[in-house]
């Protein structure tokens, strides 16, 4: 058995609701990307810089 390749990090062009950095992250990670969105949300409630951390990935994940 092989096993399985991680694929590379970068936002897709296409399963986009903003920038497309949950949808790269879930892809990169093995897992849905509305799990990673509920996560982003849930998070929010949080105290601390998660929106910041956000712009911050979109900028530097590259797009496919």
């Amino acid at each position: 058995m092989t096993a399985p390749v991680a694929q590379r990090l970068s936002r897709p062009r296409h399963d986009r609701m903003i920038g497309g950095v949950c949808a790269g992250l879930a892809r990169r990670f093995g897992t849905t990307p509305g799990k990673v969105r509920l996560l982003a949300l849930l998070s929010c409630l949080l105290p601390g810089p998660q929106f910041v951390a956000y712009l911050i990935l979109w900028a530097i994940i590259p797009s496919e």
